[in-house]
Parts: C-alpha cells; sequence; structure tokens
C-alpha cells in the first residue's frame, strides 16, 4: 500500500483515519478539504481540484482522504488502494455535530485555511442521505476495481481498529 484513498460519509471518519493510517506507514496524507476550501468557504474550481490531484497522484506515495465525486476516477485510477468508511449515518450525523463543538470558531487541520467549523441544515441533510444517494455509486465503482486494486470496505469501529493493528504488523514486519 503505496498510494491509497480513503472515502465514505462526512463524519465516518476519512480524516482521522487518515492520519493514523500515515502515521503507521509513514506516507504523506493529504485532504481534499483543505485543497477545495478556499479562505470564507470559497470553493476551488472544478478545474483547480483536478489539478491538484494530477499533482499528489506523481507523488511515490500519498494517502488521499475525501469523496469529491467529479474527480473520484482519477484518485482511483492512480491508487492501489481504496478504503471505503462505510458508517451507519446516525454515527456519521452524531460526529459532525460533535465535531462542530469541539472545532467551534476554530479551523481543523483537515480543512482549508479560513474556513473555521460550521455545519448548516443542507449538510446535515447531505450526511443524512449519503447513504441512500451517493453510497450506492461508490460501491458500484468498487466492484469494477476490486480485481486490479486492493479494496477494503470498513463499517465498524473494531473493523477500523483491527485494520490499523494489521497495517501496523505489516509495517513492522517490513523494518
Amino acid at each position: 500500500m503505496r498510494k491509497i484513498i480513503v472515502i465514505g460519509s462526512p463524519g465516518a471518519g476519512k480524516s482521522t483515519f487518515s492520519k493514523q493510517l500515515a502515521s503507521r506507514l509513514d506516507i504523506p496524507v493529504y485532504h481534499l478539504d483543505a485543497l477545495f476550501w478556499k479562505p470564507g468557504w470559497v470553493e476551488s474550481s472544478r478545474e483547480e481540484l483536478k489539478q491538484n490531484q494530477f499533482q499528489l497522484i506523481n507523488h511515490e506515495k500519498w494517502i488521499i482522504d475525501g469523496n469529491f465525486r467529479s474527480t473520484i476516477d482519477i484518485r482511483i485510477e492512480a491508487a492501489d488502494t481504496v478504503i471505503l468508511l462505510d458508517r451507519s449515518r446516525w454515527i456519521c450525523l452524531y460526529r459532525v455535530l460533535k465535531r462542530r463543538v469541539m472545532y467551534r470558531n476554530t479551523i481543523r487541520s483537515d480543512m482549508g485555511k479560513g474556513c473555521p467549523e460550521r455545519v448548516h441544515p443542507e449538510f446535515m441533510k447531505y450526511v443524512w442521505r449519503f447513504p441512500k444517494d451517493k453510497l450506492a455509486p461508490l460501491k458500484e465503482k468498487l466492484a469494477m476495481v476490486r480485481h486490479e486494486k486492493n479494496v477494503f470496505v470498513l463499517t465498524t469501529e473494531n473493523e477500523v481498529e483491527r485494520f490499523l493493528v494489521s497495517v501496523q504488523g505489516d509495517a513492522n514486519e517490513r523494518m
């Protein structure tokens, strides 16, 4: 595993998981939200996002977390490993709200500079509808690349922890 993407609903734990995985594998992690959002919650153009990703995938190793469906094919094609965090909508909603409280008036390390934490009704609706609206197309994409990529779907905290422990074990064996 040298080129890894981590996808899933907002609040699924992508950024936290990616940071933990990066630490275990000694691979840099890039957060798409930090690349996409400019100060004041101004969106980058799709072309800017594509160009940023083309630059990233040319590196020798990386972890990229985030969905951005309009550019996901770029990352899937370049990756050797795809990890889908398929968590319940209740967990995702809880985490989004918890993060809002924890990072009130501050900026998370996985977000764009000048983009303090916020939650609005449209975003909550997006999180709630993610399993119905977004998950099936993601799983279809993964089914198409399952034979050429390492694909992992992690649905519980125990699966996430076991995966991270197994990766740590693999990293130790390589040393």
